[in-house]
């Protein structure tokens, strides 16, 4: 999950803090801290002869408060078995923790993970094991564990759902691990994991994307050694920002640390930052968001295809973005490209001429269900709430996907660390912090993406192979990015080691029964090639 304000810009405004959040992406303000203890506080002694020095500083009341929380529990385990396509699956749930250690050699941080695995064949390292994170960044695991490849599921994510209705847990028909052992990372100030230093420290550490990827390849380099798995395939699969992390992760671990990826899976990724820059000279920005608004269209009038979408895609990169670039210089362009985007969409002629046949993702989030009273997802358009604030000039209201997922997905995690697998931990989950989110650096580290790792990895090992999937509804991290920026990649031995491949929902496709199917059958398929 990718957490976003309310649009402004026209493909893929990710990263803003979502000032309006709750639970799901909003549950996350600072856990309380027991206060200082005496034994803490400065002398009257050294008061007296350092006045500056007579009161610790923010910093270290944070490295002291943190490092009074009680002490996260011992790694916790449980049996279950799953029916899957008429076989039973016995497997062992493992609730546990990593530590991080500082360029000291001092622990900083602890890494809380969910692990599933099959005893059959794990200790010989015949069985693969694939490594899931999400995004944010904030983003704790549980959507990619609970709504797409875990053993268990919940309902969520869909329009009508209700952040009230039981979040009750059922076997997952589209799981992966009838050919994979799973492994869902949850990073720092996500989860139950957490930091041990000060808040300055933390955000150098921890929220930050060079860090965050290589602490992050070390938890996942450490398990390997400690579960004796380092001889096993290797798989990732990352979400939205964790779709920023994969490759980074990928290249990282190939290259630092000696440790190389089978394949990797990038879910709704945030891939290429960049791409929707400079949209008053290129036509890239609107190429990339017309193709979801158009595919939210055909799904409502039930004509959404494949067939439909190559038809869409095709006028997408050949005659729109020529009549874009054409600009003034052919006046028939323009409303040559209004009156076909508006029968591609099915919008407001007078909105579409009016903007120029250039969708503005906020614009058009409110307007495609205005005539209801209600905001559509940037998730998924087709995915709507009512809007608290109809008259407002802009959106006030939280995102309708986000607005409901936060409470069943949590309650639903935290029921199972604690009751079921009956890890007992004496803190809060933060299925999205907007802490963790709001001090991240989104310097020109961020911006730079992850493609020019993503190429290198798969230059260095002609054996690796991506996967990109995305939901065609998807206006947060839309597919077409994708799409355009593998199709500039140069072959490097199979063209098919990077594909791209698209279904039927919005950047939480796999909330579809239908689509989490048919991402599991291409997911085994690839894991089946090397």
């Amino acid at each position: 999950m990718l957490r976003t304000s309310s649009p402004q810009r026209p493909a893929i405004a990710l990263l803003s803090a979502l000032l309006s959040f709750t639970l799901l992406c909003c549950v996350a303000s600072p856990l309380q801290a027991a206060a200082q203890s005496d034994k803490d506080k400065p002398s009257d002694k050294s008061a007296k002869s350092d006045k500056s020095g007579s009161e610790k500083s923010d910093s270290d009341k944070s490295a002291t408060e943190r490092s009074t929380r009680p002490p996260l529990p011992a790694d916790a385990h449980t049996q279950q078995t799953i029916e899957f396509e008429g076989k039973t699956i016995h497997y062992t749930v493992t609730v546990g923790k990593l530590p991080v250690y500082d360029s000291e050699g001092k622990t900083s941080g602890e890494v809380v993970y969910t692990a599933y695995t099959v005893d059959n064949g794990a200790s010989s390292g015949t069985r693969p094991v694939t490594f899931a994170l999400n995004g944010g960044p904030g983003a704790s695991s549980v959507y990619l564990n609970f709504g797409a490849i875990g053993p268990k599921t919940l309902h969520v994510g869909n329009d009508g759902d209700s952040p009230s209705d039981p979040a009750t847990l059922y076997d997952n028909p589209g799981t992966w691990l009838d050919f994979t052992d799973l492994v869902f990372i949850d990073p720092i100030g996500t989860g139950f994991s957490r930091s041990l230093v000060s808040k300055e420290e933390t955000k150098k550490q921890f929220y930050s994307p060079t860090p965050d990827i290589e602490y992050l390849s070390r938890v996942i380099y450490d398990w390997l050694v400690n579960n004796d798995r380092l001889t096993s395939r290797k798989y990732l699969v990352g979400e939205s920002y964790g779709g920023f992390r994969g490759p980074r992760i990928t290249h990282f671990l190939q290259s630092q640390l000696g440790v190389a990826m089978n394949g990797v899976v990038l879910v709704s990724p945030y891939l290429n930052p960049a791409i929707d820059e400079n949209a008053e000279m290129s036509p890239i920005p609107w190429m990339v968001t017309l193709p979801p608004i158009a595919a939210a269209h055909l799904e409502r009038e039930h004509k959404l295809t494949p067939a439909a979408m190559a038809d869409v895609i095709a006028y997408t990169r050949g005659e729109y973005a020529t009549d874009l670039l054409k600009g003034r210089s052919d006046p028939e362009a323009t409303p040559r490209l209004i009156k076909k985007v508006t029968d591609l969409t099915g919008l407001d002629p007078e909105f579409v001429k009016y903007s120029g046949g250039r969708l503005e993702t906020g614009a058009y989030l409110r307007e495609a269900h205005r005539e209801e009273g209600k905001l559509s997802s940037i998730y998924d358009s087709n995915v709507t709430s009512f809007d608290p604030f109809p008259f407002s000039p802009d959106q006030r209201a939280n995102d309708p996907i986000l607005a409901s997922i936060v409470a069943p997905t949590t309650t639903a995690m935290v029921d199972f660390v604690t009751r079921v697998v009956g890890w007992k931990v004496d803190a809060r989950y933060n299925a999205l912090s907007d802490e963790v989110n709001r001090e991240w650096d989104r310097g020109d580290d961020l911006r730079t993406g992850s493609v020019s790792q993503l190429r290198e990895a798969v230059a260095a090992d002609p054996k690796l192979r991506i996967l990109i999937v995305h939901g065609w509804n998807d206006l947060s991290c839309p597919f077409m990015g994708s799409i355009l920026t593998v199709d500039e990649m140069p072959i490097m031995g199979d063209p098919a080691r990077v594909s791209v491949r698209e279904y039927p929902g919005g950047h939480m496709f796999y909330t579809r029964p239908s689509s989490r199917t048919d991402l599991h059958a291409d997911v085994k398929a690839m894991f089946s090639q090397h």
